[in-house]
């Protein structure tokens, strides 16, 4: 009786022996598991951080894109009468004689400075400064002999006053501009004379007699009655 029992507790503590051993494995079992998801855990943290770079460097790209493109577009020459001359062009102030004969006729008033600068001025207020920039443009371009800069300053003309894209296109009828289109193979410097032609009568006919009855021209000319010393 006292052997069974002893045999009993053998077989007992055989049992536990072997079942411990089995508890461990299952206690430490998870830790690799543990480890690997602290192994994959910063994964999603790596994966935004990348992102995050490259996110910013195409920021960044972008940026400096648009800032290239800027650049280009400042450097770009615009022909609206030289840059260099401010404004409107340089010239004294006009006379009581001068104002006058702006009146009696639109020839008197653009072979004038003063004049040209005056009637610039009011047909900003038309939102049709454009159509005096176009003619100025084409007065200096018509003195040109050099056929590089011929070449040059027509197409910058082209793409200011004539092309559909510009914001400053003059109004043209269709033959002028299909003529503009082919003297633009082999630009001279006679290439924008119809074109000249047509846009100074449009303003002698349209914009003139406005401009005579404006307060912009009737200030100026009562302006300059009161300073004269004949008043």
């Amino acid at each position: 009786m006292g052997s069974e029992r002893m045999e009993m507790r053998k077989r007992q503590m055989s049992v536990q022996h072997e079942a411990a051993p089995t508890g461990q494995a299952q206690t430490q079992g998870p830790s690799p598991r543990a480890g690997q998801a602290q192994t994959q855990g910063p994964s999603p943290r790596a994966s935004n951080a990348c992102c995050f770079c490259w996110c910013c460097c195409c920021s960044c790209s972008c940026l400096s894109t648009r800032n290239e493109d800027r650049d280009d577009r400042n450097r770009k020459v615009s022909y609206d009468v030289k840059e260099g001359t401010a404004d409107c062009e340089e010239c004294p102030k006009p006379t009581l004689e001068e104002v006058r004969l702006w009146g009696q006729s639109f020839d008197k008033l653009m072979c004038c400075p003063a004049g040209r600068n005056s009637f610039r001025q009011f047909l900003r207020t038309e939102f049709s400064e454009e159509n005096m920039l176009f003619w100025l443009a084409c007065e200096e371009f018509c003195q040109e002999t050099n056929k590089s800069v011929i070449e040059e300053k027509a197409r910058i003309i082209y793409e200011d006053y004539i092309s559909i894209l510009s914001p400053k296109e003059v109004s043209l009828d269709s033959r002028v501009r299909e003529a503009i289109n082919r003297g633009m193979q082999e630009p001279t410097s006679h290439t924008f004379d119809d074109a000249q032609l047509q846009i100074y009568t449009l303003m002698q006919r349209d914009s003139y007699p406005r401009y005579m009855n404006s307060p912009a021209y009737k200030n100026l000319l009562n302006t300059l009655s009161e300073q004269s010393p004949e008043s």
